[in-house]
């Protein structure tokens, strides 16, 4: 059983019982977007199977069994599904090669494929398809229904290819123009300029508009046009499929055909539609079985292949539908258009279904989506999907795109970023992405420029290392250290070097010594381990080379962020702390540059605002506050620490500057022999020192309130004061809940 969230999201079908309120909270929002919709669907229905060659009443009849089928079983809650543009280009040459019936029963065969597809859990397969290659589909679908209907709107015919089409298309366009080209320009140019209308006019949708203008005129005018035919009172049901006779190879190639292309346009429908809303997201191998069901429905009956469409659901989700109930609804509203509506539906010109076709077409090349493909690095992959959809066909466009996506993964991987840096006297060999057989001889070309006898750094940033690869990294590292040079290897990511020299890569991650992240990289101790030479393990490691590593390797990461708090500074926390080196506050708070106004002194200590001989801590506290508006103040206690041991009696002699200073601690002190104890999950830590810090943290908290900026900010809610603890030995932060006396453990942390 489908859980309903509240009102307003609804993943399972409608036969569930629901309170008559929110039976009716619902309706009052999807009865008026149903009928949205229907006056979207009904000339858009008729303008796709005009395009396709198919009966005008079969684009009805899908729309109607779309609607109630698909809306019914499928997974999406507001997908409204019904006869697609993507789907004309195929049924066009089945028609032509099949017939209607037999079409119709390759399409009741194609709803079987699709619900095998959701019972195998296709759907997510699907979607590993590239981007690229769907976008270009759906652009070269487009693009043949805009050659191929432009002629009709001029008043010509359609050729039977694209080429054809592309070849014709001038002689159309300076031959002579009939009533025909004025009727479907007149619905193109109402079409285009509908966006640019005011928003109430805009509320009546533009197909709608621009049809209806179109057929106005046409009526209007006393023009003699071919329009609209549909068969007086209700379809014969006596209507059965045929068996398609002829090549099995090109049955099952329409089958397919239709079954992926109208899977793939359902599941990109729901996807953007889910991107809009909230609410559970869409069941793709249930949407991909309801619009199976609703295929075989549609075949069966006589109607065009059914599809999830992008058109009709945006419009659906934009007019405040909250329920699969608006689509059900539409498909109401247009069977009762074909039962009493007729009359009117035949007085439309099929010139302007034409010029329909014509916009919907262009809107399937979508340029956002070019953009997106461009920026990613794919626009060679929705080229060639593109272009072998319209010279050949489909199929062989899809061909085409996955043929071209695999080239480019190859030419990425044989072109590893791969190239020497200088360093001083040493010399750094870089190595990125994933490196294998096909940039051995890349590797080997570099490899060769290092220059001999000295101290070389092998980085490797790599995704994965071959078996050839890794031969030729020992290969030349053997040889090179044979020579008197010197190679230290540093990998960043899975250690596959790890053991080169002994000739045995690391593979598996389950014996591979763990590396650590370089967020705030190379520290003494990964210096110690990865960069010094063997001979000088253990001595003192100059900050400069960190500062160099931070220049070459963080420093353009960053360079954005640090430009945009170039002319100012808006921290959210004031952090103070102990100047204990072990604790690094942007490591343990997952921060970064900009986040946290710090100060740091011995102990962790708020003086009160009382105290005479220091100002530092209380104008870093007036500033934070005060000027910079900071939303928290966070004191942070740790393990370990030498001024509680202080504190305790264990201060080390003759450090007067000390001694004065660590005066203001005198009051935790006397808290805690005055206080019960304050707890660490649950318990009271070992040490005698760690106790005095937990209560340390409290007494500085209470401090901060005696400054009067902190006592106004606090009450007027626009600060929060936060208690943190750092166990050194555990790496683990702690926060305090004031109510229980007690940190616990930041993996839950207490609600403020």
């Amino acid at each position: 059983m489908i859980d309903i969230v509240g009102d307003e999201h609804d993943t399972g079908p409608p036969g569930r019982r629901r309170s008559t309120s929110t039976l009716l909270s619902t309706l009052r929002h999807d009865i008026p977007a149903s009928v949205v919709v229907f006056l979207v669907a009904v000339p858009l229905s008729l303008g796709v199977a005009h395009a396709a060659g198919a009966p005008l009443l079969a684009g009805l009849i899908s729309a109607v069994v779309g609607g109630l089928v698909a809306s019914l079983f499928g997974g999406s809650a507001l997908q409204v599904s019904g006869p697609s543009a993507a789907l004309t280009v195929v049924l066009a040459e089945t028609i032509a090669t099949f017939g209607w019936a037999a079409t119709c029963a390759i399409t009741a065969a194609a709803g079987l494929v699709q619900i095998l597809f959701g019972v195998s859990r296709f759907a997510r397969a699907a979607l590993a398809i590239s981007p690229a290659i769907v976008h270009g589909l759906l652009a070269g679908i487009g693009l043949i229904i805009v050659l191929g209907q432009l002629h009709v709107v001029l008043g010509g015919a359609a050729q039977g290819s694209a080429i054809a089409n592309v070849l014709a298309l001038p002689g159309q366009i300076v031959g002579h123009h009939d009533q025909a080209a004025l009727v479907g320009v007149v619905t193109v140019g109402v079409l285009l300029a509908w966006t640019r209308m005011p928003r109430s006019v805009r509320r009546v949708p533009g197909p709608l508009a621009a049809v209806a203008v179109a057929t106005t005129l046409s009526v209007a005018a006393g023009m003699d046009l071919p329009r609209v035919d549909l068969p007086n009172g209700l379809p014969g049901l006596g209507f059965v499929p045929e068996a398609p006779s002829g090549s099995w190879v090109a049955i099952t190639g329409a089958v397919l055909s239709i079954a992926l292309i109208a899977s793939l346009e359902s599941l990109l429908s729901a996807l953007a539609v889910d991107k809009l809303r909230d609410g559970p997201r869409t069941d793709l191998n249930r949407e991909l079985i309801g619009q199976g069901l609703a295929n075989i429905a549609a075949g069966s009956l006589g109607g065009f292949p059914v599809t999830g469409v992008v058109v009709r659901t945006m419009t659906n989700f934009e007019a405040g539908a909250r329920t699969r109930m608006s689509a059900i609804l539409h498909s109401a509203w247009i069977l009762g258009c074909c039962l009493f509506l007729a009359g009117a539906l035949r007085l439309i010109p099929l010139a302007a279904l034409a010029g329909l076709l014509v916009y919907v077409g262009a809107k399937l090349v979508n340029v956002t989506s070019l953009r997106e493909v461009r920026r990613h690095g794919d626009l060679p992959v929705y080229l060639a999907t593109l272009t072998g959809a319209v010279a050949v066909n489909l199929l062989t466009g899809v061909a085409a795109g996955i043929a071209v996506s695999l080239a480019l993964m190859l030419r990425r991987m044989l072109f590893s970023g791969i190239h020497i840096e200088p360093d001083g006297a040493r010399t750094r060999v870089v190595i990125e992405g994933a490196l294998t057989f096909l940039s051995v001889p890349r590797l080997t070309t570099v490899l060769a420029g290092v220059p001999e006898r000295s101290e070389v750094t092998l980085e490797l940033f790599v995704d994965y290392l071959d078996h050839a690869a890794f031969d030729c990294l020992r290969g030349w590292q053997r040889a090179y250290e044979r020579t008197g040079g010197v190679v230290v290897v540093d990998e960043i990511g899975h250690p596959w070097f790890e053991r080169g020299k002994a000739g045995v890569p690391t593979v598996r991650r389950g014996v591979a010594s763990r590396v650590v992240p370089r967020w705030l990289a190379p520290w003494s101790e990964w210096q110690a381990e990865h960069l010094e030479l063997p001979g000088q393990r253990g001595g003192s490691v100059p900050l400069c080379r960190g500062a160099s590593e931070f220049q070459r390797r963080t420093a353009p990461l960053l360079r954005r962020t640090w430009d945009g708090l170039a002319h100012g500074q808006a921290p959210h926390t004031l952090f103070i702390t102990c100047g204990d080196a072990r604790i690094v506050p942007n490591l343990i708070t997952t921060s970064g540059p900009g986040d946290l106004f710090t100060v740091r002194n011995i102990g962790n200590l708020v003086p009160p605002a009382s105290a005479d001989g220091d100002f530092s801590v209380g104008a870093a506290i007036e500033y934070a506050v005060g000027l910079l508006r900071v939303r928290e103040v966070v004191v942070c206690g740790h393990s370990g620490c030498g001024a509680m041991k202080a504190l305790l009696g264990d201060a080390p002699a003759g450090l007067t500057q000390l001694g004065g200073w660590l005066r203001h601690g005198e009051e935790t002190v006397r808290r805690r022999g005055s206080e019960g104890p304050v707890l660490l999950d649950g318990a009271r830590p070992g040490h005698e020192a760690d106790q005095l810090a937990l209560h340390n943290v409290v007494r500085q908290l209470e401090n901060l309130r005696t400054y009067p900026v902190v006592e106004a900010a606090l009450a007027r809610g626009e600060l929060r004061l936060t208690g943190m603890y750092f166990d050194v030995g555990k790496a683990s932060v702690y926060l305090l809940d004031a109510a229980h006396r007690s940190f616990t453990s930041a993996a839950s942390p207490v609600k403020s």
